[in-house]
């Protein structure tokens, strides 16, 4: 039996079937459950006849004429203010070249999704058949009443530079082309960041560029802005150097760069050159021409999929090289989604008219800051200490690191009102750092830390008891491609083989991850005694055990964690919760000092990160179980690198009702405070008092609670599931969990209804319980 990894997984398959494998999932997910990556959702209430009359006629009237009077009201009574247009003419794609508007809607949907999931700003994608520059920006300019801000994308060099300079000179919003603006950015903080651990000046960094397209000169131009002199830049394209005197492929923004000198090719340019800058093609810088760079070069071979050279290439050519890729699986990835959403997020908020050069450097400072921060206890506690330092192998910041927004957004929003441009400037910088923080627990990165953390840690071993459901085959391929755990699936191999071939999945039994063969394990006996020894005086005889051990793979699963052959059980896909739930009381029992497991689940929706328990184990618990669970579920909500706001709900309200339920609450509390005196915690309160400060602090003005409380605890389990369920299906949440408190070792029961996606969430989280135990 053996658990390999990526590794084993690309030698198996050449890259061909491996692409054909991911075009085939990319097409079910665009499909699938609905065509597209967009929809529009109302945000006023459309109930009754009056909501009706406010929304369209004859309300609609009065928002329409003070926009009139005043137009800046637009973004007060619309939602142009946190509107961008995505604008292409499909005639740069990706690596796709000129495939025409209609094909590159996917990616301009992707490109919507992105501006929302890391900023919260709509986006109406915006494909266009316009291939010259007179249409596109015909097209462009007339529909800047509709918008805050054009993002242009995906337009071929040179037109795009024409069809930018028109719009920005035509429009009175902004006008970003992110393939030139967003790379150069990135670009210009990892060359800061590499110039001041290497110990030079910008003044005097000789640069080597590979790739004269937008992306490329607008890196240089950007580089000239911080410091770096003209002179001192070398450009190449297709036909190689740039020189005074070229007439084959010039243009007015490529002459610029143009070097008087008899020097033609790569091979002639680079020797002593502190910084590679390759935006062109693979294989394009050779070995042998690093040995000839500066000290402590930088490379920044930015080419994909394949860069222009591969880093462990460079580094064997060059030890003391620091290198830049626009890979996700190298370190220091040149990725445009680090600033474009940010920079617009601090555009709109202040009304900027457009986004200059002062902005631009905003947010090349900003992001450069970034890296070399020390990471805010919060943030520590979330990726579990193993924090990333500042030096050659982290020169810009992770794409997911959730401080971008808060650090981008207000240096560019600054920056536009020291420069004049901003028609709302923002004044109350506090507030808009409250509101920007509020925003990040909103969105999807609420997973981002257990993920960080599974990832850092070292391979655990993670195993299903339910191996052969699709759910999990799928998830084991994520959780190898991805590296966060070591899958052990409970199966027959035959049936995981096929399965497998079914489903279009490339790994392999027994090669990519380990097999538990319930018909055939060599480990049966073993097994068989150690049931027995657990629950022999619990009425299982020893044919009873061997038949459980033969046929419950929720059993073998829970042996294998004790045994230490695993470190987590994932079970609950087919059958009865409380059928799993006996099997690991019984085997994996409880942690010590625990009076009894909970249930706790979290909701993931547009209001936020929402904990729930006890969801799932405890029908009627009592007020110190419920003070036991609320304890546990507070440690588990900080696992997500979020501080725990804990409201313990009843149908009373500080006091209103004297039910037996309520005085539990009651009780539970106080138990709570003595357990845990650090908690911010209160109750006995209504579920909207628990939601809304304003309510809880007009019953209860000494309230110790603060804000909004996202974990709820509730008197008993039929409150705690039936809300759970509706808010889940009335908000169209994402769930994660149930989350077990409470084992001696880590183990989750999931719910038949999760997802593969699901799954890969639980597992993540049990490989941090495993690696760092409560």
């Amino acid at each position: 039996m053996a658990s390999g990894g990526n590794d084993k997984i690309g030698g198996k398959l050449n890259e061909a079937a491996a692409r054909a494998d991911l075009d085939e999932q990319a097409l079910f997910y665009h499909r699938y459950p609905g065509p597209g990556k967009l929809e529009i959702q109302a945000t006023k209430p459309l109930g009754n006849q009056r909501d009706l009359a406010l929304a369209y006629s004859p309300g609609v009237a009065a928002p329409c004429l003070a926009i009139r009077d005043n137009p800046e009201q637009a973004a007060d009574y619309t939602a142009r203010g946190n509107l961008v247009a995505v604008i292409s003419n499909g005639t740069a794609v990706l690596g796709l070249g000129n495939i025409g508007p209609l094909a590159s809607k996917p990616v301009m949907e992707g490109k919507a999704v992105l501006f929302k999931k890391f900023a919260g700003i709509d986006v109406f994608d915006i494909e266009i058949d316009a291939p010259t520059v007179e249409e596109m920006v015909s097209t462009v300019s007339a529909l800047e009443p509709t918008f805050g801000g054009i993002n242009l994308e995906d337009i071929k060099a040179p037109e795009c530079f024409e069809v930018e300079r028109q719009l920005r000179a035509r429009m009175n919003i902004p006008v970003f082309h992110d393939d030139q603006h967003g790379t150069a950015i990135i670009v210009a903080a990892a060359v800061l960041n590499a110039m001041e651990l290497s110990g030079k000046s910008l003044s005097s960094v000789k640069i080597v560029a590979s790739g004269a397209g937008a992306a490329a000169l607008a890196c240089l131009n950007l580089l000239c802005l911080l410091g770096v002199k003209r002179e001192n830049i070398w450009v190449h394209d297709i036909e190689g150097l740039v020189y005074k005197g070229r007439t084959e492929l010039m243009d007015e923004w490529k002459a610029i760069y143009a070097q008087e000198t008899d020097k033609r090719s790569l091979n002639e340019t680079i020797d002593g050159a502190d910084v590679f800058l390759g935006l062109s093609a693979a294989g394009v810088l050779k070995p042998e021409l690093l040995a000839r760079m500066a000290e402590k070069p930088l490379i920044m071979a930015l080419a994909n999929p394949v860069p222009e050279i591969m880093p462990a290439l460079a580094r064997e050519a060059r030890p003391d090289a620091m290198i830049c890729t626009g890979r996700s699986d190298f370190p220091n990835q040149v990725n445009n989604v680090l600033c474009f959403p940010y920079i617009f997020r601090g555009a709109l908020d202040c009304g900027a008219s457009t986004i200059n050069e002062e902005m631009k450097m905003a947010a090349v400072r900003a992001i450069a800051a970034l890296a070399r921060e020390e990471v805010s206890e919060v943030a520590a506690r979330a990726l579990s200490g193993e924090t990333p330092v500042f030096g050659p192998d982290y020169l810009i910041p992770s794409p997911f690191d959730p401080r971008l927004i808060l650090r981008i957004a207000p240096a560019v929003a600054r920056a536009a009102a020291e420069s004049g441009v901003a028609a709302r400037p923002i004044t109350d910088f506090d507030a808009y750092l409250d509101k920007l923080n509020r925003f990040v627990f909103r969105s999807g990165f609420v997973m981002k830390p257990i993920f960080t953390a599974a990832k850092v840690a070292e391979k655990k071993r993670v195993i299903f008891s339910e191996g052969e459901d699709e759910r999990v085959l799928r998830a084991a391929q994520v959780l190898l491609e991805e590296k966060i755990a070591t899958p052990i699936l409970i199966g027959r191999p035959e049936i995981l083989e096929s399965r497998l071939k079914r489903y279009g999945l490339r790994i392999r039994p027994n090669v990519d991850f380990e097999v538990v063969n319930p018909q055939g394990d060599p480990r049966y006996r073993d097994y068989v005694d150690d049931y027995l020894a657990l629950v022999g005086r619990r009425g299982v005889i020893p044919e009873a055990a061997r038949t459980i051990v033969r046929t419950n793979t929720t059993v073998i699963g829970a042996l294998a964690v004790r045994r230490g052959e695993a470190d987590a059980l994932i079970c609950g896909l087919e059958g009865r919760y409380e059928k799993h739930l006996r099997d690991v009381r019984q085997i994996i029992g409880k942690r010590e000092g625990v009076l009894d497991f909970a249930g706790l689940s979290l909701l993931v929706s547009q209001r936020g990160a929402t904990f729930m328990t006890d969801t799932y184990v405890t029908f009627q618990p009592s007020a110190q179980e419920i003070a036991s669970m609320t304890v546990l579920a507070a440690a588990a909500v900080r696992r997500f690198g979020i501080t725990p706001k804990a409201a313990l709900v009843s149908h009373s309200n500080f006091g209103s009702r004297d039910s037996e339920s309520a005085r539990k609450m009651r009780e539970a509390l106080q138990l709570v405070r003595e357990q845990a005196p650090e908690l911010e915690v209160d109750g006995e309160m209504h579920g909207e008092s628990a939601i809304s400060e304003m309510l809880r602090q007009k019953v209860m003005p000494a309230t110790t609670l603060s804000g909004e409380a996202n974990l709820l605890v509730f008197p008993n389990l039929d409150a705690a599931n039936i809300t759970m369920g509706v808010v889940r299906a009335m908000t169209d949440g994402l769930h994660v969990g149930p989350i077990l408190l409470g084992t001696a070792l880590p183990a989750h029961i999931l719910a038949p209804s999760v997802t593969s996606r699901g799954v890969v969430n639980m597992a993540a989280l049990a490989v941090v319980e495993a690696s760092h135990p409560a």
